[in-house]
């Protein structure tokens, strides 16, 4: 089985400290993958997936809130 890259580790990381919303995980983890040798572009690009793929559920939660609020207000 192959091993992840520290490139990779470091995108995973950045990744999981969004998802977290741990701000000081994001501090020290963008200049560690720097340390790796990736790019910003590359670290901004990790940044915007990380943000969609957080942002998918968090949305569906709000539409399920909606949805029940609405439900909810008709039986009123």
């Amino acid at each position: 089985m192959n091993k992840l890259t520290d490139r990779e580790k470091e995108l995973v990381r950045i990744g999981a400290a969004i998802g977290s919303n741990c701000i000081a995980c994001i501090e020290y983890h963008i200049p560690q993958a720097r340390k790796t040798g990736l790019s910003d572009t590359q670290i901004r690009l990790a940044v915007h997936i990380a943000k969609g793929v957080k942002k998918v559920p968090a949305d569906l939660v709000l539409q399920a809130a909606q949805r029940t609020l609405n439900e909810t207000s008709k039986e009123e």
